[in-house]
């Protein structure tokens, strides 16, 4: 097991699980706060990783952050409108958004397939004098999450914050209360657009490569991200449930690390990914299954005992 999990694989996994973490927020926004199924997201981090890489080839990687969550919120407005003026189901407004975002993105990225960063200065290359070669990337993954998270947390503190919160339990009472819900989704999409965004530029600087397929499969990432780190921390306060999100985008990164190193063909890393994310949401209900199988054969046993 030593072997497997060497020191640079740990900090490979790290790096990577906090990264990620930023779209597991993302979704922990819109699907467990808003209750929307954004299927936009693979489209979504590649836009930011497509703006922020042409950004920080110009020669601005700090400024490619902020560019990149701006096309986010952009992708996350189209995404709100579709649902709250056009009346688009969510599921359907995520497919319209993420089809458009690929000659979106194509467009962003100068009608090439893929840029290369490897000339250009990165927001991770800042740091590296400073922190070390070995330990800059994940510094740099570490503090933009802290502070992404802090300010999450304080923002869902809010009575707009709030307000979003309501929207996913009980729209219903929110209108009652004059609280427009049409309002509060479009903030929480939009919101969600750009941390899906911030997270594509930062793997775009990270990997010094930007590639039009680079989102493939990211909401299924992320979402596996999500209910595994719901599930072993559980529920409770916002900052619990961020601290679990975090968790969960690392403990998922670990698993396929590890069956990396197991040599499992690249190949099937989605279908990994579908069976965590499938046994992540399974789990509670089997939980629930053995329980009342337990009480079952107890009962059984005592009426037995009782004869």
């Amino acid at each position: 097991m030593g072997s497997i999990l060497s020191l640079s694989v740990i900090t490979s996994a790290l790096e990577l699980g906090f990264i990620y973490s930023l779209v597991a927020l993302a979704l922990f926004l819109s699907y467990s706060l808003l209750n929307i199924a954004d299927l936009s997201t693979d489209g979504c981090f590649t836009l930011g990783c497509a703006v922020g890489a042409q950004v920080a080839i110009m020669g601005h990687p700090i400024l490619a952050l902020f560019a990149a969550m701006l096309a986010g919120v952009c992708s996350g407005l189209i995404m709100a409108l579709l649902q709250t003026k056009l009346g688009v189901e969510s599921i359907l407004a995520g497919i319209i958004v993420n089809t458009g975002l690929y000659t979106v993105n194509l467009a962003a990225m100068g009608f090439s397939s893929n840029l290369s960063l490897f000339k250009a200065e990165t927001v991770f290359g800042m740091f590296k004098e400073l922190i070390g070669a070995q330990w800059y990337k994940l510094f740099v993954a570490v503090a933009v999450v802290i502070i992404v998270s802090l300010v999450l947390v304080w923002f869902l503190g809010t009575s707009l914050g709030l307000s979003i919160r309501a929207t996913g339990d009980n729209e219903d009472m929110v209108r009652a209360s004059s609280i427009n819900p049409k309002f509060t989704l479009t903030v929480g999409l939009c919101i969600s657009g750009s941390l899906t965004a911030l997270s594509g530029c930062l793997i775009g600087q990270y990997q010094k490569t930007c590639d039009i397929n680079l989102g493939t499969g990211m909401v299924t990432i992320a979402l596996a991200s999500l209910i595994i780190g719901e599930t072993l921390i559980g529920s409770g306060s916002v900052q619990k449930r961020i601290v679990g999100v975090v968790f969960g985008s690392c403990l998922y990164r670990f698993v396929i690390a590890i069956a990396l190193r197991l040599h499992v063909p690249a190949e099937c890393l989605k279908l990994i990914s579908a069976l965590i994310v499938a046994i992540a949401i399974a789990s509670p209900y089997l939980k629930e299954q053995v329980a009342f199988r337990r009480r079952k054969r107890a009962e059984l046993q005592s009426r037995k005992g009782g004869e």
